[in-house]
Formats: structure tokens, sequence, C-alpha cells
């Protein structure tokens, strides 16, 4: 068995290897434009998730250092943050994990190859190592789990030269300064707002709406809090270059499009956030027969994850119509190995998976936002029970609580099925993590309020939803 890089998560090989099966992996990483590389572990260890949410936890804890102070904490000032110290400890941990990775692949006997891949025939994978020397693996069975890499706007001039993307961002030995980040995708969105958080200025340029696919009404309260927490916004502007000064400084030109207007700025650091794309395009897939989307380049599959090529699957980011979320690839190459391997025939079902964008308010969702309710169901046959809320430790401290929103989407028949439950405020993946259990068992809004609310808490909110958007009602929950 063949598991081909491992940017979707080491667990679902190490499946594989416990039923007994010969293992290989082979996993390379290509340095960024910028010249970034990184260990062991793919996109979510390294150059995502972690990192990320690290980073995340950093500026809340500046929040919480301002929030100290009407809690009796003396605080000296000013209250400064030194990047370096942040990002030596969250690359210091990254390696750490790098490290525990190989560890449990010699320990589960699994054959590792630090080198890039192509099909050479449907059951071989040939590469060369740093050396130069040719490595030939065979295998029955091939798992192609390569993820995706950040785009580059290739039609703006300079953004190869001197951007960078999210690739670069975590590993950066230097605070990256004044900051635009160009996109409204979440990986955007959350970058820029800890970015915000650690006292940078920063700057988000999006094109048209924030957070596609997500509930816009909650990505707009999302975009809404940023900007109250200092993040600025150039809406409805896209840039067209991007030039480097003599104070090494970079000029961005931007056109803004309800202006009409060009408009130009100086900053530090250009990020780009305009998505990402699978990274198949030197596997060699046409010569074996595997199909993929022309337009997206991603790998197509059927519900088994196999391709085109019977022997040969495909799970993660770099798959069609998956969500781009680690723990999906994990669980879908967990239940693949299985079915191969266990005597299994349990199928992924990708169907309300939860999810949560890290942004300074985060936003948690699980199941159909409203539109994707409305649009399948038809508006006349949803109900949308909503509440404005004030978590308790905002109180002390004054914090506006403007954004914090959750609203849950029911079907109207009695039974009134769960279809969507969606959350901004503190901790909102831990919210909705508890949550997803009761949505995916098909829970329904009787049931939700028969459930005891833990007081005082944010989630003891979602127990008490019971006004409607249809009533027309204030939703502000007041009280205790």
């Amino acid at each position: 068995m063949i598991f081909w890089s491992l940017v979707e998560g080491l667990e679902a090989l190490l499946v594989q290897k416990k039923f007994g099966r010969k293992v290989a992996v082979l996993d390379y990483v290509e340095p960024s434009p910028q010249g970034t590389a990184w260990g062991l572990g793919g996109t979510c260890v390294n150059v995502g998730c972690i990192p990320k949410k690290l980073m995340h936890q950093a500026a809340l804890l500046g929040s919480a250092i301002k929030d100290a102070q009407h809690y009796g904490w003396n605080i000296s000032q000013p209250v400064q943050h030194t990047w370096s110290v942040m990002a030596q400890g969250v690359q210091n941990y990254v390696k750490s994990l790098n490290w525990g990775h190989r560890v449990q692949l010699q320990e589960k006997k699994v054959k590792y190859f630090n080198i890039k891949g192509s099909f050479s025939d449907p059951h071989t994978v040939r590469g060369l190592t740093k050396a130069g020397k040719e490595i030939v693996v065979t295998a029955d069975n091939i798992v192609i789990a390569t993820g995706g890499r950040p785009k580059y706007p290739a039609h703006v001039a300079g953004a190869l030269e001197y951007g960078i993307t999210s690739d670069d961002l975590f590993w950066l030995k230097k605070s990256p300064g004044k900051t635009l980040v160009v996109g409204a995708s979440y990986v955007s969105l959350e970058c820029a707002g800890f970015l915000t958080g650690i006292g940078l200025d920063t700057t988000v340029m999006m094109r048209s709406i924030p957070l596609r696919g997500f509930d816009q009404q909650m990505a707009s309260l999302v975009t809404e809090h940023m900007e109250s927490y200092g993040t600025k916004f150039l809406k409805r502007c896209f840039p067209t270059k991007v030039e480097k000064l003599e104070n090494d400084r970079l000029q961005v030109t931007w056109k803004n499009a309800d202006l009409d207007t060009e408009e130009t700025d100086s900053f530090n650091t250009v990020m780009w956030a305009v998505g990402r794309a699978p990274d198949t395009k030197t596997l060699n897939l046409e010569t074996v027969g595997v199909k993929t989307n022309s337009e997206t380049g991603k790998i197509i599959v059927d519900a088994s994850e196999a391709t085109s090529v019977p022997h040969i699957y495909a799970v993660g980011d770099i798959t069609e119509g998956r969500p781009e979320l680690t723990p999906t690839a994990i669980a879908a190459g967990k239940l693949l190995a299985q079915r191969l391997f266990g005597q299994s025939s349990e199928l992924m079902d990708y169907d309300n998976v939860p999810t949560t964008v890290f942004t300074p308010l985060e936003y948690g969702c699980v199941g159909l936002s409203e539109e994707a309710a409305v649009q399948r169901h038809g508006s006349d046959n949803i109900e949308v029970y909503h509440a404005y809320y004030k978590p308790l430790e905002f109180t002390v401290a004054e914090r506006d609580a403007t954004q914090c929103y959750m609203k849950m989407v029911c079907l109207r028949e009695r039974e009134q099925r769960i279809l969507g439950l969606h959350f901004i405020g503190p901790n909102a993946g831990e919210v909705i993590q508890g949550f997803a259990l009761g949505i995916k068992c098909g829970a329904t809004y009787p049931q939700m309020m028969k459930t005891v609310g833990i007081h005082p808490t944010c989630a003891e909110e979602v127990t008490k939803l019971h006004i409607t958007k249809r009533s027309g009602l204030d939703a502000t929950v007041t009280g205790c």
C-alpha cells in the first residue's frame, strides 16, 4: 500500500498498518515561492490549523490582558507583543509534531520516502532522492492525499515576487508589520484577525463577499466585529500591481469597483489568501487514467473515495466536492483502510460536518446555512430560531457583544428536525463540537428544548432559543 503524502493526516495511514499490511508513504514539501519549507505532517500541522490556532490564542491573550484590568489586575503599560518570541514557540511545537510523526512511522514500520513522486504506471510511483537516486515503489493500492497549496493571482504584477501566503506567514522570524491580506476566505480572516489582535496594522482587501460557502448573515457579523476590533476592510476592491519601494515597503495599487477609482497604499507585507489549488499537477495522473475536474484540477472520486482507476484512491482537499477540512480527510482515510483490509463496508458521511472559523470572535457551524436550507426546502418550510446574547465574561470587562449571535435552522414540520446550527462567540468550536453529535443523530427542536443548559455558559443559550425570525420579535436575550 502506498499512502502518498501526509498532508491530510497520519492517522489514516497507521490504520492501514494496523491490519498487518506493508505500507509506504511518500512525502515531499515543494518550497513556497518565497523559499519556505517544513517537515512531516502536512498543511494542518505545519502551515494550517495548528500554528493558526496558537497565533489566534496569542491574540486572545492580548484581549484578555485588556479585560484583566476591569477585573482588578494591575497591568503595567504599555503592553507590547514580541513576534519573534511567539513565532519561536509556535515553530518549536510544530517541529516537535514533525518529530512525533517520524517516530510513529518508525514504530509502525511504515517505509518513509522524503521524495517527490509521480506515477509511471497504475501500480508504480517513481521519484528522486536529494542525492539523485531513483526510488521505485510498487503497490496493489495507492492513496493520493497531496492536499492543496495557496494560489497566487498570476494576473497581478509583482504578486509572486513580493507577496507571501499562509505557507510563509507562520514561519516568519520577524514581524510582518503593516500587512495587507488579500482575499475574504476563512484563511484570510483568521490571519488578519490574529495579526490585528497582536497589535499590527492590518487591512483585508475583498473583491466580493466574505466567507463564501458559509451562512452570509453570520459572515457579515464576523467581519463587522473584525472592523470594530480594528481590522480595516477595503471592500469591492481588487489589486492590480505590487511594487517594491526604495525603503523596502511594498506599494500596492488597486481598483475600487464601487467608486471606479484607482488607489494606492504601502505595506510591509502583502499576503495572498485568494484560495487554494490541489497539488496534483506533477503526479502524472493523466498517464494512468485518473480523471480530474478540468476547471478545478481536483480528482474525481466516488462514494468509496475511488478514482477512475479502481485501485487508486484519493482523500482530502484534492478530491472534488469534499469539504477542505483535515478531520474529514482523516476520517475518510481511516474508513477507506477499514473497507480495504478490515472487512468493513462503511462509507464516509460528509453531511453535518462541523467546523469553526477562528476569527477574533469565533464562528462555529454544523449543517445547512440558512440560504442552503431555503434553497433545498423553500422558505415556507423552514423555521429559524435566533438570539443575540452577551457572554457573562464580557459584562465586567464592558466588552461589546453586538455580534454575539446564534441561530438554529429547522424544518417547520411537526418534528422540526434541526438542519443547521450557527454560533458566533467565544469558544465557538467547543460549543459546536458538542451539539454536532445531536444534529448528526437527527436532533429536533423539541429535543433541544428538553436539554438542560449548563449555567452560566454561552452554550446554554442554544437550549433556550424560542424567538423565530418569522415572528419579527426582538431576539435580544435579557437577564442572566
